[in-house]
């Protein structure tokens, strides 16, 4: 067998399905190696949706996604995707090729350092010297890639090492996963004793925590102590939006109505939490609180973020824990169900507004109500994001997707599409602003390529939405922001795929409907108003 065959086998022993991939010539050994394997290939129109769609399937397995692209430019296109995933926390292996190490006749025609461009973005970077390495670096990328805290890891492979042939003991391609370690007891009772001893403490649940047991053990230690839960956009749906102790997420970096929460707590638990995602300056710019950190890894520290106590291990078995050791302890926290019922009428405000163009307000309770508790939206990045983050409410893990660690556009149909191959049953939306969707919109070819029918939500205001109103606020001269934008049925239609606009605001809900029954890829063009933005984010919460 090749080199690549082997690296090929540790990863479908691994359990991995899918690998996304741009070819190039430097990588034909290992694509041959895929070819031969169970895995399936995913071929891309860009290497950055690859990573995205890699990055995605990382994040709802648990299991690291493949990502292939060759040298040089094609590295470098991973490499946006490839930051994605480190600082969103989702397990990914990056695979590149290389000139051959021993006879590279082209000299330097393509030739980057990819594996040190590579290092500050992930967990390891390495190139594989020989192909006696190839199984031991095969084991350490998917060991590093899916550890706590997951991430990215990139392993470059020259064309010579590739194809290599060589001898291999198959003995241990299936070694069963690690068990992860739990906190100690003294670190268990010392975290119930901090609590017992709060007068109203408060839950922030993270990414780190968007597991299904999770869910599980914190909804019980809720339910039996009292204690409320707030999400960060990564942690939307750890604890369903319905249940009476959550009080929904945090939407944007700045003051806003969930935060009088924070504002009234004498200790911050913070689970599975990472400053990548939301910054503490937001909710202790004083520096004042007093936080206990639960999580599967030690905190890494920040000038706002400085635990008076870790409970690190695995993070079910800590929630379990602490609910054996707060047994009969129930918090007073009538002003905390007071501000839910004040959430839940802020967020049906101007639900039924006639505007059109849309209103985001409006825009998010009709993607709801065709949406199931089950079905996955994908955001990308834009201002509509802060809407969906705040009003959107989320039944379970990992059924609302967006990125708010790196926080880059472009990255919302690539995820959506990935969701879509792991669950062809569900429903799967991309809302996507008109800026962001143009970054990757290429990739409706393999929509249409692959059978991938997601429908893609595009809010139009022709325009880079969020840093027009960014530049409005500074009160700076509109100056850069417009766009022309295309006519996105006809786009849609030109890659064969269904293209439908709203015409009215009672307009979205049928073509929505529509577009998911007929079971293709979908565009549905929706324009949109912002002028709502300035009137609750500038103007109503200004005082909050």
């Amino acid at each position: 067998m090749t080199a690549s065959d082997i690296f090929v086998k540790i990863l479908e022993a691994k359990g991995i399905e899918y690998c996304f991939a741009l070819p190039g010539e430097e990588t034909l050994d290992f694509l041959e190696a895929i070819r031969k394997s169970k895995i399936k290939l995913i071929v891309t129109r860009h290497e950055q949706a690859a990573a995205f769609m890699a990055a995605t399937y990382g994040r709802l397995t648990g299991k690291p996604g493949l990502c292939l692209a060759t040298l040089g430019p094609g590295a470098l296109n991973l490499v946006t995707g490839v930051a994605y995933a480190h600082l969103g926390g989702m397990p990914l292996i990056a695979v590149t090729g290389q000139k051959a190490l021993l006879d590279n006749w082209q000299a330097k025609f393509q030739m980057v350092d990819v594996v040190s461009l590579m290092k500050p973005i992930t967990k390891w970077a390495t190139t594989v010297p020989c192909p006696r390495y190839m199984s031991k670096v095969a084991h350490q990328a998917v060991t590093l890639a899916s550890e706590e805290r997951p991430g990215a890891v990139h392993v470059e492979i020259p064309e010579d090492i590739s194809g290599a042939e060589w001898d291999e003991n198959h003995n241990g391609y299936g070694v069963l996963p690690n068990r992860r370690p739990v906190a100690d007891e003294k670190a268990l009772n010392m975290a119930a004793d901090i609590i017992r001893n709060a007068r109203q403490p408060i839950i922030i649940v993270s990414s780190g925590g968007n597991r299904k047991l999770v869910t599980k053990q914190l909804r019980n230690l809720a339910h039996q102590t009292g204690l409320f839960v707030i999400g960060t956009q990564l942690g939307k749906g750890v604890l369903p939006d319905d249940d009476p102790q959550s009080l929904f997420s945090f939407g944007m970096h700045r003051r806003d109505y969930v935060h009088e929460a924070i504002d009234a707590s004498d200790l911050v638990i913070t689970v599975g939490y990472n400053v990548n995602e939301y910054p503490p300056a937001v909710w202790n710019r004083q520096k004042d609180k007093k936080i206990l950190h639960i999580d599967f890894t030690p905190v890494e520290p920040d000038e706002f973020y400085i635990p008076t106590f870790q409970a690190v291990g695995d993070i079910s078995h800590t929630l379990w824990a602490l609910q054996e050791q707060l047994r009969g302890h129930v918090f007073e926290t009538e002003q905390f169900a007071a501000l839910r019922e004040k959430l839940i009428q802020k967020h049906v405000e101007k639900t039924d507004s006639t505007a059109f163009p849309l209103i985001p307000q409006r825009i998010v309770a009709d993607v709801r109500s065709v949406l199931g508790q089950e079905d996955i939206a994908t955001l990308d990045n834009g201002i509509y994001k802060l809407w969906f983050t705040r009003q959107y409410h989320t039944f379970a893990p990992n059924t609302l997707l967006l990125d708010n660690a790196l926080a880059t556009m472009g990255a919302g149909l690539p995820s959506a599409m990935a969701a879509k191959l792991l669950y062809p049953d569900k429903k799967v939306l991309a809302v996507c602003g008109d800026g962001g969707f143009m970054m990757n919109s290429q990739e409706l070819a393999t929509c249409v390529k692959e059978n991938i029918p997601v429908v893609v939500l595009i809010l139009n205001d022709n325009a880079y939405g969020f840093i027009d109103w960014k530049q409005k606020n500074m009160g700076l001269p509109e100056f850069g922001m417009k766009l022309q934008n295309p006519n996105f049925v006809e786009y849609a239609e030109s890659y064969g795929a269904l293209g439908l606009r709203v015409e009215s605001a009672s307009d979205l809900i049928p073509k929505l409907k529509a577009a998911f029954d007929s079971g293709r890829p979908a565009i549905v063009e929706c324009p949109i108003d912002y002028s709502e933005n300035f009137k609750v984010f500038n103007e109503e919460l200004k005082n909050v």
